[in-house]
C-alpha cells in the first residue's frame, strides 16, 4: 500500500500545480489503468456488450422486425447506460475512502478540479472503449440493408453525452458515500429516475410535464439519436456534466479543509 501510494503521489506530481493539463492527463491515465488492474473493467465492458446485444436482437425486436434499423440498439444502450455509468463512477472517491488513500489524494499539490476532471476523463475513456466494442452490431446490421450514417453518429454522440452526465452525477454521489456499493445503488436509482422521467408525462399537467421532459436524460438522447444536434440538448448535457464536476470538486475541497 505504501509503495502504491508513493507511486501515485510521484505520478501526480510530475504535472506540478502550475500545469493543470499535465495533472489532469496523469490522473486520467492512472484512473483508466485502475479499471483494468483487476477483473472489474473487463467484466463491465463484456457484460454491457453482451446485454446490449441480447436486447438489440431479441427483446427490442430487431430480428422480429426483420429490417435494418439501429433504433433498438440505441434504445438498449440508453436503457443500460445508468447501470454502466454507476459501475464506472462508484469507485471514483468511495474506493479512495475505503482504501484509506483519500487523505493522500487531498494533500497532493494539485487542484481539486484537476483531480475531479482527471477521474472523469478516466471513466469516460472506459465508457468510450465499451461503446467501441458495440460497433460490431451496426457492422453486422449493415449486411441486412443500407444504414443512414446520421442516426448512427448521432446515437453514439448521444450515448457519450448521456454517459458523461450519469458519470458526473455518480462522481458527486461517490464523493459523499463511504462505500462503492452504496454509491452504485444511489447512482443507479437517480439515473433511472432521470431516464424514466419523460415516460410519465401523460399523467401530469402540462405545466409540470414540460419541466420534467426537459430534465429527462432520455428525452435529450432521443433527440440527438435522430441525427439532429440541437443546441438545447448540448446545453442540457453540458450543464449536468459541468454542474456535477463542480459539486464533486467542492465536496473534495471541503474534505481538504475540514
Amino acid at each position: 500500500m505504501a509503495e502504491q501510494a508513493k507511486s501515485t503521489k510521484s505520478g501526480v506530481l510530475r504535472g506540478g500545480i502550475g500545469s493543470p493539463l499535465a495533472n489532469i492527463w496523469t490522473i486520467a491515465k492512472r484512473e483508466f489503468r485502475a479499471y483494468f488492474n483487476g477483473p472489474m473493467g473487463y467484466i463491465v465492458v463484456t457484460m454491457f456488450t453482451l446485454f446490449v446485444g441480447l436486447l438489440f436482437f431479441f427483446l427490442f425486436g430487431t430480428l422480429v422486425l426483420r429490417r435494418a434499423t439501429l433504433q433498438p440498439l440505441f434504445t438498449s444502450m440508453s436503457a443500460l447506460l445508468p447501470l454502466l455509468c454507476a459501475a464506472l463512477s462508484m469507485r471514483s472517491f468511495s474506493e479512495e475512502r475505503q482504501r484509506g488513500t483519500i487523505e493522500l489524494l487531498i494533500t497532493l499539490p494539485v487542484r481539486d478540479s484537476d483531480v475531479v476532471v482527471g477521474k472523469f476523463l478516466g471513466a469516460m475513456g472506459v465508457l468510450f472503449l465499451t461503446l467501441l466494442a458495440t460497433i460490431t452490431y451496426p457492422i453486422a446490421l449493415s449486411r441486412m440493408g443500407d444504414l443512414d450514417s446520421g442516426p448512427v453518429i448521432g446515437g453514439y454522440i448521444g450515448i457519450l453525452l448521456g454517459g458523461g452526465a450519469y458519470i458526473a452525477i455518480g462522481m458527486v454521489i461517490s464523493s459523499y458515500m463511504k462505500d462503492q456499493i452504496s454509491s452504485f445503488i444511489v447512482t443507479s436509482l437517480l439515473g433511472y429516475i432521470l431516464y424514466f422521467m419523460d415516460k410519465t408525462l401523460i399523467f401530469l399537467p402540462q405545466s409540470v410535464s414540460s419541466v420534467l421532459e426537459y430534465l429527462s436524460t432520455d428525452f435529450h438522447f432521443k433527440s440527438i439519436a435522430r441525427g439532429v444536434i440541437d443546441t438545447r440538448n448540448l446545453v442540457y448535457f453540458g450543464s449536468v456534466i459541468t454542474g456535477g464536476l463542480m459539486i464533486a470538486a467542492r465536496s473534495l475541497s471541503s474534505r481538504r479543509w475540514s
